[in-house]
This record gives C-alpha cells, sequence and structure tokens, in this order.
C-alpha cells in the first residue's frame, strides 16, 4: 500500500495527552495513519459531584456580581446544566440577566444565547485580552466580577483586574485532577523517554503541567526535558496550552487557529519534513518513526530493526561494525549474533534485501547510490 492510501502520518507515532475530545483527536490521527498512544494526563471532576462549583453558583444566587465573564461554550453550557440538576437553574438564569455579561467569542455567545439570556457584549477575535482591556477600559475599581473558569490558566488576567481594585470570583467550571489510572500516561511517557513518539500533542495546559509533574514524581524529569527538546514534537492547541512546556525552554509548534482539524494538518506537514530521505540501490527510501516508505510503500518495522537503520542512515553508504550497531541495539547485551537477527529481520520487513550491504568482517553499511543528490540527505 502507497504513502497517498496510508495517509500523510503513515509510520509514525502520536501521543495524546487529552482527556476530554481525545477519541476526536485520536480519530483524525489515525485516519491520516499515524499510530496513537493515549495516555490521558488528567480527568475532569464531574460537574455533578464538584462540590467547589455548586458553592460558588450558589454564592453568586445569594450575592449576584456586577459581572459574568463566560468563557468557553462548553463550560458555561455545563455550568448551567449542572445547576440545573441541583435545582438552581432557574435562580442562575435570573441572576446571570441582570448582569453585564461577557461572552468570549462567537461559540460562547452561541451557548450565552441558547439558555434564553443575550450578551452584554463579546469580541468577534475570542481574544481573552480583548476582554480584559473591555473591562479595564470600563473601570473595574469596586466592581465585582464573575469569572467562569475552564481549567486553563488566563495569564495576568485575574491580577489585572485585582490591581485595577475589581473583587474576582471564580467559577471552576471543569476542574482537572490527575488521571485514577496512571498507568497509561505513564506508557506514554516510556515512550517518550525511549523515542518511540515522534510527536506527543497537548489540547490544555493543566495537561502539559502534569505530564512534567509525572515525570518528577518518576524521577525522569530531565529526561523528559532532554526528550521534548530535541528528540520529540511537542505539539500544542494554542499558545496559552504551550506556557508550561516553554517555561521549560521546549519550542514547541501550534497551528495558526487553535482547533484540533488545525492541529492535525500541522503534524501532516511537519512530521514528514522531518523524516530522512535517501537514495538506496536504486530505490527511494523515507525514514519514518516505525516504518520505512521504500518507493512510496510503506513497510512496517520492528524497533530492532529501526534502531539498527538509524544508525546505519547517520553515515549513509559508510560501513558501520556490529559492535556499534550491538550497541544501538535496546537490551541486546553483548550478543553480536543478536545485531544479525535483528538484520536479518530488518530486510525481510523492508523487502529489498540490496538496500543494506554486508561487509565481510566489517559490519554493515547502506548501499547509498554513488550519485547521490545533497538533496537525500536529510
Amino acid at each position: 500500500m502507497n504513502e497517498q492510501e496510508q495517509g500523510p502520518l503513515a509510520g509514525f507515532t502520536v501521543g495524546v495527552t487529552a482527556a476530554r475530545r481525545a477519541d476526536e483527536l485520536g480519530t483524525l490521527l489515525r485516519r491520516r495513519g499515524a499510530a496513537v498512544v493515549h495516555g490521558p494526563a488528567l480527568r475532569i471532576v464531574p460537574l455533578a459531584d464538584d462540590t467547589e462549583l455548586l458553592a460558588a453558583t450558589k454564592e453568586l444566587i445569594d450575592h449576584a456580581p456586577d459581572v459574568v465573564v463566560a468563557t468557553t461554550a462548553i463550560g458555561f453550557r455545563g455550568w448551567v446544566e449542572a445547576a440545573d440538576g441541583w435545582g438552581h437553574g432557574e435562580a442562575l438564569l435570573d441572576c446571570l440577566r441582570g448582569v453585564e455579561l461577557l461572552a468570549r467569542g462567537p461559540k460562547v455567545k452561541g451557548a450565552v444565547r441558547a439558555a434564553g439570556l443575550t450578551e452584554s457584549w463579546s469580541p468577534s477575535s475570542e481574544s481573552m485580552a480583548e476582554v480584559l482591556d473591555r473591562l479595564l477600559g470600563e473601570g473595574v475599581a469596586g466592581r465585582r466580577i464573575a469569572l467562569q473558569l475552564h481549567g486553563e490558566p488566563l495569564p495576568g488576567f485575574v491580577e489585572a483586574l485585582e490591581a485595577g481594585g475589581a473583587e474576582v470570583v471564580g467559577v471552576p467550571v471543569y476542574r482537572w485532577m490527575p488521571p485514577e489510572d496512571i498507568g497509561p500516561l505513564d506508557r506514554l511517557l516510556d515512550g517518550i523517554l525511549s523515542g518511540t513518539l515522534d510527536a506527543v500533542t497537548f489540547t490544555s495546559a493543566p495537561a502539559a503541567a502534569s505530564l512534567l509533574t509525572r515525570a518528577e514524581d518518576r524521577g525522569a524529569r530531565a529526561e523528559l526535558l532532554e526528550a521534548l527538546r530535541h528528540d520529540v514534537l511537542a505539539v500544542c492547541v494554542g499558545p496559552v496550552t504551550a506556557l508550561p512546556l516553554q517555561a521549560h525552554g521546549i519550542d514547541t509548534l501550534q497551528p495558526e487557529r487553535f482547533r484540533l482539524g488545525p492541529l492535525v494538518q500541522l503534524l501532516c506537514q511537519e512530521l514528514p519534513s522531518r523524516a530522512r530521505v535517501l537514495p538506496v540501490a536504486g530505490h527511494r527510501i523515507e525514514i519514518r518513526g516505525h516504518a520505512v516508505l521504500v518507493d512510496g510503500s510503506l513497510r512496517p518495522v520492528p524497533p530492532a530493526g529501526m534502531a539498527l537503520l538509524a544508525t546505519l542512515a547517520r553515515r549513509p553508504g559508510w560501513v558501520v561494525s556490529r559492535a556499534d550497531l550491538l550497541r544501538a541495539l535496546p537490551g541486546a547485551g553483548r550478543d553480536e549474533h543478536a545485531v544479525e537477527t535483528a538484520m536479518a529481520r530488518l530486510r525481510t520487513a523492508l523487502g529489498t534485501p540490496k538496500l543494506i550491504q554486508t561487509v565481510v568482517k566489517r559490519g554493515y553499511r547502506l548501499a547509498l547510490d554513488p550519485a547521490a543528490d545533497t538533496k537525500y540527505d536529510g
């Protein structure tokens, strides 16, 4: 099967840290050929069980604020539905009808109107900075402002309002907590540390922070940071999500539009562009994360074989000794026979044995075409 039939992410493995919308993101990645490792870094506290949200809702109903800022559509809908389930739905809506209600962007405005309310104002940009400018321009001194939170940090937002003299009341919709089952997150972390993941995706800042915390708990924070800085591509849905990673010197990529679809399209561009392409024995090979494209045909390769091939590809056309190849094999010990076994399986997986030449008593080499153009050199 060729690359077009497999999809642009064929041969790559992508980690997904999301809890909410993980299925949607995983489906988008698989449709484009990626293998997906899901390790939710967080879990969402069910709204019906959230005593903090219930307390905040009652407090606002009893003492109405001057302004309510609705930040996300799903969060606003969830808040109203939870209040209704607690028997406080009409009281909350009555409260919201009597205040200045700001909706961050068109989606939130739609959720506000679906609840039978009318927003006082909404920016078209979905920018919290624009919401902040609006509030500060009106003057916030002595005003009580309720902010619907959604588990995401809002850098400087609350601080700027408080500096202007406002009292800020947080409404903690969808609070994040560590996952109940840490096993999937550990497997994802192991994939990053071992280099078997090509990229890892983040759709919330708390998920990024949680992965860093888990690595620290395991004594592997330094190794995680090293892997994300050099080997595994970190892709975030937006700049706020990237903040915990960037604070540790990790370069991240974000799509221009902060949505799952553009995030996946960005991966479809970035990962293939980083693959090593070489002309070998009259064939074009492209070395991807867990597979090789040979003349456009996808050939899955076992991890040991990929380790050997990556070592050979560092100096294509040069002989690599069995001892050097043995060092590249994970858990092979000192038995050079392991190299011969893994090499035989690699050749079988590639389907074209002549791509790798045996050099008697010396080792192995990629049969790089003599007239190879430098453009192929990765």
